[in-house]
């Protein structure tokens, strides 16, 4: 077995059904967060503006959203590790280390690496859930193989189609596609709130207002076709009867799973 394959399957196993967990223990630390959902809701809207411009590949709109999430994991790693944070992930995969830092590392991690890897694959879906608890957050992240449902949107891109058309008709699937993709760019910036209200400012919004928040992201790819999903999503009050000490990894919650329930029921998670 090849050490990139050893390594996803390791990785599969930290990822599969659990999320991350961080305490929230001071405004500080909640200014912080709202500062990385604000971002990723910013570099969301940055690619619905690249998706509607037909002159730009998909590959470049995404590209946005994954300099976004790789500033976020790797500001999460180096507050964990330092700059070493490779080392501790690769010395926990190996069983040099077995401590929540070496898992936390490895999480992120893999993440990053399957981001890079969705527009390579024809049948990807990939799932992001944020929940707000009155003392901490947590961070779902997953991968599966199917079909994105619900009131999800769709489009298509032309530059991942297999297709062999004449100049008429080749004319018209680009229209077609172009579309496609201001319906999706117009679909992200009307949900966009979602994302921004899971985390409202803490200096200006009373704490029982800002308790419990959440939403839920996945994109997927079958092919030429993309399909975008961003809604809310309800904490459970009742998930944990614990206090958040340091950040570590919890089973995923029964939000998740409803999620998956009703938006991708019949996809296999890999990861």
């Amino acid at each position: 077995m090849n050490t990139r394959r050893r390594r996803w399957e390791d990785g599969a196993t930290i990822l599969y059904e659990r999320a991350v967990r961080i305490p929230l223990p001071t405004l500080d630390a909640e200014r912080t967060l709202r500062g990385h959902i604000t971002s990723f809701a910013d570099a969301c809207v940055r690619r619905s503006e690249l998706l509607a411009d037909p002159d730009l590949p998909l590959t470049e709109a995404y590209g946005v959203e994954l300099d976004e999430m790789h500033r976020g994991f790797e500001h999460r790693l180096r507050q964990l590790t330092g700059d070493d944070y490779r080392e501790v992930a690769d010395a926990y995969l190996r069983g040099e280390r077995d401590d929540w830092i070496g898992a936390l590392a490895v999480y992120y991690l893999e993440c990053y690496y399957r981001l890079q890897e969705r527009l390579t694959l024809d049948d990807e879906i990939f799932l992001l859930a944020v929940l707000r608890y009155p003392d901490c957050f947590t961070v779902n992240l997953g991968f599966a193989v199917g079909e994105v449902g619900g009131d999800a949107v769709h489009y298509e891109s032309p530059r991942h189609a297999d297709t062999d058309l004449t100049d008429d008709h080749h004319e018209r699937y680009f229209a077609e596609c172009q579309y496609s993709q201001r319906e999706a760019a117009e679909y992200i910036r009307d949900r966009i709130h979602y994302i921004r209200d899971t985390v409202p400012d803490p200096d200006t919004t009373p704490f029982d207002d800002r308790k419990y928040g959440g939403f839920v992201y996945v994109t997927g790819r079958q092919g030429s076709v993309f399909s975008e999903y961003i809604g809310p999503l309800d904490p459970d009050p009742n998930r944990f009867d614990d206090v958040a000490a340091t950040p570590g990894l919890v089973p995923e919650g029964p939000e998740v799973k409803r999620v998956k329930r009703d938006l991708l029921d019949g996809a296999e998670f890999v990861a």
